[in-house]
């Protein structure tokens, strides 16, 4: 039977294990024990399968007989569905003035909440024009009264910083049970 080579860059298989003794392990899981590496090859090519060296820091260096090309495609598997599972967190904005008006207050917390509920970071900011850097902490008093609306949702990551003409806080949404 002839031995095909599959491009590699995790795994030494087959021909590319060069060291003096491996401990193989069969397909199955059992252990067959210590042997040359030429050994460990006549057995797998034997039963019709790669041998592949899965701990190569161990002392002697483990091997096992299995099927790489299934391996491989396996681990492909596995490697997608993990992909698709994961969600990226987004961080959205939402922009306030200090003079802002109840309803537009409640529209852009509605909004907030939202975001929050799908999972996403909220950064909640507070642009301060002319003489309205005299007055910050109404301001602060928005933003907070903003984390308090959310804080069934949401939690508070930092507390109102102002950073030039802006203030900003930071919710993130509270794990879903």
């Amino acid at each position: 039977m002839e031995v095909l080579f599959i491009a590699t860059s995790a795994h030494q298989i087959n021909e590319e294990i060069t060291d003096a003794e491996v401990r193989l392990i069969g397909e199955n899981g059992e252990q067959l024990g210590i042997m040359s590496a030429e050994e460990a090859l006549k057995v797998a090519v034997e039963i019709g399968l790669d041998l592949v060296k899965i701990a190569p820091g161990s002392t002697p260096p483990v091997c096992r007989v299995m099927d790489y090309g299934k391996y491989r495609f396996e681990q492909s598997k596995k490697e997608k569905e993990a992909r698709r599972n994961q969600r990226v967190i987004e961080i959205k904005e939402i922009r306030m003035s200090p003079s802002i008006g109840d309803n537009d207050f409640n529209v852009k917390l509605k909004n907030g909440q939202k975001f929050l509920k799908e999972g996403d970071r909220l950064k909640v900011s507070v642009r301060f024009r002319g003489r309205e850097m005299a007055h910050t902490e109404i301001g602060e008093e928005l933003l907070l009264r903003f984390a308090d609306e959310c804080a069934e949702i949401a939690t508070l990551d930092k507390n109102p910083k102002l950073e030039g003409r802006h203030m900003s806080v930071f919710l993130s949404p509270k794990p879903q049970k």
